[in-house]
């Protein structure tokens, strides 16, 4: 029964750390991810603090819509209009 408990405890902490990371706001995880790089991690843990530490964003876009290059718009654009099936 103990070791079931100890399990459940285990897991709603897992969760609960979870939520939290992914509901901070991108410069508390920032914070974080620095304050935490100081100290002694695992190489896989310290990988994810690191990428989380140089994010500039909370979103998962790495700025893939600002692209450079920009394709000028055509003159003329084709509409196709699809008519409604009838039931």
């Amino acid at each position: 029964m103990i070791v079931q408990w100890l399990l459940v405890v285990a897991l709603v902490a897992a969760c609960f750390v979870y939520a939290a990371w992914i509901l901070l706001p991108a410069a508390a995880r920032q914070g974080i991810a620095l304050f935490a790089l100081r100290m002694p991690l695992p190489s896989v843990l310290a990988s994810f603090m690191r990428k989380h530490a140089v994010a500039k964003s909370s979103c998962g876009c790495d700025g893939c819509d600002r692209s450079p290059v920009r394709a000028a718009p055509s003159a003329t654009q084709t509409i196709s209009f699809h008519p409604r099936l009838r039931r």
